[in-house]
């Protein structure tokens, strides 16, 4: 429904654009078209991490018990479950490459919106590098339909 409202926002914007509308507040429109693009994302970014946290139990289960530390020591104690955590998703997504795709995209895509609204303020040399990023990934996704995220 966010992206729907959002492209209705951009038409009226491009309405406004080639002259067919002169009444049309650009800045309210702009902000509107940013908001519901940015709840898009972050609720395609919440479908990307439960997809995430399936495949992370789904990998979690096939974890060999080779994979103990030798040694123990506080420090080992205090990070374990940091560097198991990072295994784990390093794993996943290792084995879901779609996934990591469409994360990473959508994690670039929300730069923008992020900036738009004033959320947080980014330098525009990494908005333009999160959009080329963004860009590329949606590229991938054309050329080759497999890396398509496709939902259970």
């Amino acid at each position: 429904m966010n992206r729907v409202i959002c492209f209705i926002c951009d038409t009226v914007l491009w309405v406004r654009s080639v002259g067919l509308a002169s009444g049309i507040n650009k800045e309210k429109w702009l902000v509107w078209a940013a908001r519901h693009y940015y709840y898009s994302l972050l609720l395609s970014l919440a479908r990307d991490l439960y997809e995430i946290s399936l495949q992370m139990e789904q990998a979690k289960g096939e974890k060999s018990a080779s994979q103990e530390p030798l040694g123990y020591s506080v420090a080992d104690e205090e990070t374990e479950w940091l560097q198991s955590f990072f295994l784990l998703l390093f794993r996943s997504l290792k084995k879901h490459p779609p996934l990591l795709l469409d994360t990473v995209k959508n994690i670039c895509d929300i730069l923008n919106p992020l900036d738009q609204l004033g959320i947080y303020k980014f330098n525009p040399g990494i908005i333009g590098l999160g959009g080329l990023v963004s860009s590329l990934a949606g590229i991938v996704i054309v050329a080759c339909p497999r890396m398509k995220l496709k939902i259970h």
